[in-house]
């Protein structure tokens, strides 16, 4: 007789004829649909922020590759006493133009160094329109203007 008898921990006497166990297994259709409710209203306010936030971040990055940029061309300027000319370009950063003589380079340790976050090759001016010489990324869109992602980044900025 006591075999038959199934109490709960609380010590009353169960309604149902399932053992405790079986009854609290899983989880009921409810619980789950409510459960994926709350995950994609989760995801749907958090996606949004992070591609934004994954934006900024590809803008910034040009601008710190950028400001690198810059400095290697102080440092080749130093040596050859001045900037890559526009057929040069930045590649005289990583080899050797056959023009210049004092090269002490190479200026980059790396030759994906002179492609922006978004795998385009930085633009080069000499003379710039803002300076010397001009670095710059078109962003995204590879054309000038733009806001968000798509903007332009320079050395004069």
């Amino acid at each position: 007789m006591l075999s038959l008898l199934r109490l709960p921990v609380s010590g009353r006497r169960s309604s149902s004829p399932l053992p405790l166990a079986r009854r609290q297994a899983g989880f009921t259709l409810l619980e789950l649909l409510v459960v994926l409710t709350i995950l994609g209203l989760l995801g749907a306010i958090a996606v949004p922020q992070v591609m934004r936030y994954l934006g900024t971040s590809r803008s910034q990055t040009a601008r710190v590759q950028i400001q690198a940029l810059m400095s290697s061309l102080d440092l080749y300027r130093l040596d050859a006493g001045r900037f890559p000319t526009e057929q040069e370009g930045l590649r005289a950063l990583v080899e050797r133009p056959a023009t210049v003589t004092n090269w002490n380079g190479p200026y980059l340790s790396r030759r994906n160094g002179l492609q922006d976050p978004w795998g385009n090759p930085y633009g080069y001016r000499s003379p710039g329109r803002n300076g010397a010489v001009d670095v710059f990324s078109l962003g995204s869109d590879r054309a000038e203007g733009g806001t968000g992602e798509a903007q332009d980044v320079g050395s004069w900025q």
